[in-house]
């Protein structure tokens, strides 16, 4: 059956591929903070393995979230590693660094989660898309949020 939400398709094309590489930043940064939480060290460790596993748990909220919205605008959600691959602006992470290098790290993917948020936002908002503009803005809101506070730690 067509869909008709009073976006049309080209619009709902291109703010669909935009979530689409949100949704990749966000995996890619769900898959490094988890990875960050198992592997931690150092005199930082506690602090560190619950900040990291608040922000993986909230992330993992997250994906399901812009999947989601991607299939209400009735495109399909990117769901492998290649294609998270191919559409993420985030680096995987190489080895395990040290502790200081890890939160570097995350501040860089939490900041280009927000980057790809925002620039995604003028899609939705010229198309009148709400659902997609509250999330990408709660999205920034809570990256920022996320920066900021993994940045007070360096």
């Amino acid at each position: 059956m067509d869909i008709n939400i009073g976006i049309n398709e080209k619009d709902r094309a291109a703010i669909a591929e935009g979530l689409s590489r949100l949704l990749a930043d966000s995996y890619t940064l769900y898959l490094k903070t988890h990875n960050f939480h198992w592997n931690v060290t150092g005199p930082m460790f506690n602090t560190l393995h619950l900040m990291f596993e608040t922000q993986y748990t909230e992330l993992a909220l997250a994906v399901d979230e812009i999947a989601e919205r991607i299939r209400a605008l009735d495109f399909p959600a990117p769901g492998s590693y290649a294609e998270f691959t191919r559409l993420s602006s985030i680096e995987e992470a190489r080895g395990v660094p040290k502790a200081e290098d890890m939160i570097r790290e995350l501040v860089a993917g939490q900041e280009a989660v927000v980057r790809t948020a925002r620039a995604v936002f003028a899609d939705a908002d010229r198309a009148s898309d709400q659902p997609s503009a509250d999330l990408l803005t709660q999205r920034m809101q809570v990256h920022e949020k996320n920066a900021w506070m993994l940045r007070s730690l360096l």
